[in-house]
């Protein structure tokens, strides 16, 4: 087996945070070469400020959060997409958590872009660069999804909702104090994509759902070249959360009593967080996911 072929099989095995963080890296470094061997390409690639350079250059409100500016600019956002999997992909699937990731991007985009042709001389920024507003996107919902749960932050354990209380202040600071304004911006941007998206979803509506194609071309980019009938291009996904929406999607495939054990573990995960179940209910929540 050669090296291309481990890789393929390693990268195989990744969820789909994995996956993305391998995408992003990928990406990034076909960026720093194209900065340094054909800056005109590489400019293609950054979402440009104000409103007519960004017009002309529409694909770059995705693009730009493919690369970054640096390796520490790279490393904070992969370590955020890894936290947030831990969290998201124990209950939602992994076009959701693309979709999500996505959203946020755009919304950053579209933040940067108002503000930018708005306010020119607050916001003075020649561009805008990296994977944040999507990485806040993830972040902010899994805080505002599971807010009593605990990260282990080195030596203490700190619930997720004061995670995002720290966030938000921090980038509203900066924004006040004109620090990396434009990315600043971008993260609260993702941030409120984020915080919406999982008050809605706790209440039942899949607002994600909405956005499912978009979820669905981008997940296509990180799965091998393979044939699809008809029937499985067009299968929907299913999901396990409570809500009229989950609920009337399952009713098919889930019997009534095994959809009474999920919600009852999931009204356990808001009132005392994720790290409150037994193994045996991770376990069972797990394979209600994967059913």
């Amino acid at each position: 087996m050669n090296g291309w072929d481990q890789f393929k099989v390693k990268y195989a095995a990744f969820d789909i945070s994995g996956k993305l963080i391998t995408v992003l890296f990928l990406t990034t470094i076909i960026g720093w070469f194209l900065y340094y061997t054909y800056l005109p390409a590489y400019l293609q690639f950054v979402l440009p400020s104000g409103f007519s350079a960004a017009l002309l250059q529409p694909w770059s409100w995705i693009t730009y959060g493919l690369i970054h500016d640096g390796l520490w600019h790279f490393i904070g956002n992969a370590l955020g997409i890894y936290i947030a999997g831990r969290y998201i992909l124990n209950i939602f699937k992994a076009r959701q958590f693309l979709t999500l990731f996505f959203l946020g991007v755009f919304a950053g985009a579209l933040s940067f872009i108002l503000a930018s042709g708005l306010f020119p001389t607050f916001f003075r920024s020649p561009g805008l660069i990296g994977a944040s507003a999507g990485v806040f996107a993830l972040i902010l919902f899994s805080c505002a999804y599971f807010p009593e749960s605990e990260y282990r932050l080195i030596f203490l354990n700190i619930k997720l909702k004061y995670v995002a209380y720290f966030l938000l202040a921090t980038n509203i600071v900066m924004v006040a104090f004109q620090i990396n304004t434009g990315g600043s911006l971008g993260h609260l941007a993702g941030a409120a994509v984020g915080y919406f998206a999982a008050v809605r979803m706790k209440e039942g509506d899949d607002i994600l759902e909405s956005f499912a194609r978009i979820g669905d071309f981008f997940i296509n980019l990180f799965k091998p070249s393979v044939k699809k009938s008809k029937s499985e291009h067009k299968a929907k996904m299913k999901t396990v959360y409570k809500g009229k929406t989950a609920s009337s999607k399952t009713a098919s495939t889930v019997k009534s009593t095994d959809q009474k054990k999920v919600d009852a573990i999931l009204d356990k995960i808001s009132a005392s967080g994720y790290e409150s179940l037994s193994k045996a209910e991770k376990d069972y929540l797990f394979k209600a996911g994967k059913d």
